[in-house]
């Protein structure tokens, strides 16, 4: 009796190591079909506003430390529409990533020389980004 039930413990343990492998197997080739791009977007510009958010809470706010985030933004910004293919013809989206794209220009054309610039910046980056999140996202 004992060697039939190992026997049936060591197939039930295959059995399990199998289905779990199966599972991951099945989920990678998922998870492989899915378009990565419009969170990659999404999360790269969410990476450099926290990290403008991250130079004024070091009072860190001079030029060379804040340039490179909003260039790196405004660069995002026009991969808004190609990241969301199925809004790309929506008018109230074009106008929020329109908004947004304005707004860094004009943050470009005259840099937040000082740490409450660079609030007021990402304020008004802050204002873009809910405006859309709100209206389409679920």
């Amino acid at each position: 009796m004992a060697s039939n039930a190992s026997r049936y413990l060591f197939l039930f343990l295959i059995g399990l190591a199998m289905g779990i492998i199966g599972t991951v197997m099945a989920m990678r080739a998922i998870d492989a079909r899915q378009d990565h791009f419009p969170s990659s977007v999404m999360e790269v510009q969410g990476w450099h506003v926290h990290q403008l958010k991250a130079a004024t809470e070091q009072n860190r706010c001079a030029a060379t430390d804040t340039l490179p985030h909003l260039q790196a933004l405004r660069t995002m910004a026009n991969d808004i529409e190609p990241a969301f293919p199925d809004l790309r013809d929506d008018q109230r989206f074009a106008k929020h990533a329109s908004d947004l794209r304005a707004t860094l220009d004009s943050a470009l054309a005259n840099p937040p020389l000082n740490c409450a610039g660079v609030g007021t910046t990402l304020a008004s980056i802050s204002d873009n980004c809910s405006a859309c999140h709100k209206e389409f996202r679920n």
